[in-house]
C-alpha cells in the first residue's frame, strides 16, 4: 500500500468525514489524538486509550531526543513497541518548543540550539536530525521542523518565521525516511491571512502526504483564531489530511471541524483532568468544588464511557479532593471518551447532512451549562 491514503466520505459545507489509512491504523475523521509527549498517555495505560476509540496518538520528538534518547527507543523496536501501542502514531517535530522553550534557545537558518531543560547542556536541533530522530522514534507521522513565532508576533517576524519554516522543509523532504513514514508540512502565518494562505500555496507544491496548521493557540485572540481558520483551512489540499496542531476546547473542535480540518491533538483533556476538570455534554464540570459533594449523579448521564457509568461526582471529587491517584486517571479517562465522542457525533452529523445544526445545538448547551465560566468566541 501507499504510505497514506485518505478519502473523503461526506461534505457538508466546508466541513468533511473521511477515513485515513497509514501502515498501522484505518480511521474515520475528523478524530482527535490524545497526546502521549514522553510516550504516555498521562495516567492511563495503553489499552485504556485504545478503549476510548483512539487510534492515532502523539509523542514529542523533542522531549524523547533529550530524554532517554533515540537509540535507546529504536533498539526496542520504536515508540510503540517500547509502549505497547497498537495502533498509529504522530510525531511533532520539536518545532513547538521553538516557541515554548523561547527563553532557552537560539535560532537561526541553519537550526535550533537548546540549553536542555533538564540539566542545562547545549543541544542542537537541525531540520535534518528532527528527520532522523523521528525516523528512530518509528512514526507513522513526522512532522516537518518549523518555527513558530508566539501570537503577539509582528508581521515582519512572522514573514521571516515562514521563510525559516520553507527552507526547513524543503530540507526535511531530502532526508530519508523509512519507507511507512508519511511527512506533513507546517503552514505558519500567525492571524495574517495572506500570510497563511501564501506559504500554503507554496507548502501545497511541496511532496507531503499531508498539511497542518501551526502557530495557533500561542497567545492571539481567540475570535482571530477562528477568523483565519474560517479563511485558510477550506483552502488546504481537498486531498490530503488537514491536522490543526494543539488545539483544543470542544467550541475550538467544532468550529474547526466546520472548516474542513480532519486531525486535532491538545493536552487540555489530559491536563485539565489532572486538575479535577472535566468536560461533557452540558459544559466543563470543576469537581473540586463543594456542590459535587453529595451527588450521587454520574458526570454526564449522555456519556456512557465506563467512569459515568460506575461512579458518581461525589466519589470522583473525594479522589481529587485527598489526592488519590486513581482521581486523575477515571477523570483522564472520561475526558479521552469525551473527546473521542465529540469526533464521533461530529462525524456521524456530517454524513447526515446536519452538521451545522448539530454543532450550534451542541455549542448552546455547552455553554449553558458549563459551571466553570464563560468562554469567548
Amino acid at each position: 500500500m501507499s504510505i497514506l491514503r485518505f478519502e473523503t466520505l461526506a461534505h457538508e459545507g466546508a466541513a468533511r468525514r473521511g477515513r485515513l489509512t497509514l501502515r498501522a491504523a484505518t480511521f474515520e475523521t475528523p478524530t482527535f489524538m490524545p497526546v502521549g509527549t514522553q510516550a504516555t498517555v498521562k495516567a492511563l495505560e495503553p489499552w485504556e486509550v485504545e478503549s476510548t476509540g483512539a487510534r492515532i496518538i502523539l509523542a514529542n520528538t523533542y522531549h524523547l531526543w533529550i530524554r532517554p534518547g533515540p537509540e535507546l527507543i529504536a533498539a526496542r523496536g520504536g515508540v510503540k513497541a517500547w509502549m505497547r501501542w497498537p495502533h498509529a502514531l504522530l510525531t511533532d517535530s520539536g518545532g513547538y518548543q521553538v516557541f515554548s522553550l523561547a527563553a532557552m534557545r537560539d535560532i537561526d537558518d541553519d537550526g535550533v540550539t537548546f540549553r536542555s531543560h533538564l540539566d542545562g547542556s547545549r543541544k542542537r536541533l537541525t531540520p535534518e536530525l528532527a528527520m532522523q530522530v523521528q525516523a528512530a522514534l518509528g512514526s507513522d507521522i513526522a512532522m516537518v521542523l518549523d518555527e513558530c513565532p508566539p501570537g503577539g508576533a509582528g508581521r515582519d517576524h512572522v514573514a521571516r518565521a515562514i521563510a525559516r519554516t520553507t527552507q526547513w522543509a524543503r530540507r526535511c523532504i531530502e532526508v530519508p525516511r523509512p519507507d511507512y513514514q508519511a511527512r506533513f508540512g507546517i503552514v505558519q502565518g500567525a492571524i495574517h491571512e495572506d500570510l497563511r494562505l501564501a506559504h500554503l500555496q507554496e507548502l501545497a507544491t511541496l511532496p507531503f502526504e499531508g498539511l497542518a496548521l501551526g502557530g495557533f493557540s500561542v497567545g492571539e485572540p481567540l475570535e482571530d483564531t477562528y477568523r483565519v481558520l474560517q479563511a485558510v483551512a477550506p483552502q488546504m489540499p481537498a486531498d490530503k489530511p488537514r491536522y490543526l496542531m494543539g488545539v483544543g476546547t470542544p467550541y475550538d473542535l467544532l468550529h474547526a471541524v466546520g472548516c474542513g480540518i480532519d486531525l486535532f491533538d491538545c493536552v487540555l483533556p489530559t491536563r485539565n483532568a489532572r486538575n479535577g476538570q472535566v468536560f461533557s455534554w452540558h459544559g466543563r464540570v470543576n469537581l473540586r468544588q463543594a456542590r459535587h459533594r453529595e451527588d450521587d449523579g454520574p458526570i454526564d448521564p449522555e456519556c456512557g464511557c465506563p467512569v459515568c457509568e460506575r461512579y458518581s461526582r461525589s466519589y470522583l471529587r473525594h479522589l481529587i479532593h485527598v489526592g488519590e491517584m486513581l482521581g486523575p486517571r477515571l477523570l483522564t479517562l472520561h475526558n479521552l471518551h469525551f473527546y473521542a465522542s465529540l469526533m464521533k457525533r461530529a462525524r456521524q452529523a456530517i454524513g447526515e447532512a446536519d452538521y451545522r445544526r448539530w454543532a450550534q445545538e451542541a455549542v448552546r448547551r455547552m455553554r449553558e451549562g458549563d459551571e466553570v465560566g464563560a468562554q469567548k468566541a
